[in-house]
């Protein structure tokens, strides 16, 4: 259950997530696997985070990269 942030801190916080999650996956194209293997991560564990933080809506197609 998403809990909403009780302050400034805690916005702050939850913001740059957001924006790094963000960052990360559209440097990699949009592509989940490897943003969370470039991070670290396992790939169900990013996927839940980009829908904690609702990044996967958020991204323009502008912004993804294609590979040639």
């Amino acid at each position: 259950m998403y809990k909403p942030p009780a302050n400034e801190y805690q916005r702050s916080v939850e913001k740059f997530k957001r924006e790094f999650l963000a960052l990360t996956l559209a440097a990699h194209g949009g592509n989940r696997s490897r943003a969370a293997r470039a991070l670290g991560v396992q790939r169900s564990y990013f996927v839940r985070l980009i829908r904690q933080f609702g990044v996967a809506e958020r991204i323009p197609a502008a912004s993804v990269r294609r590979s040639a």
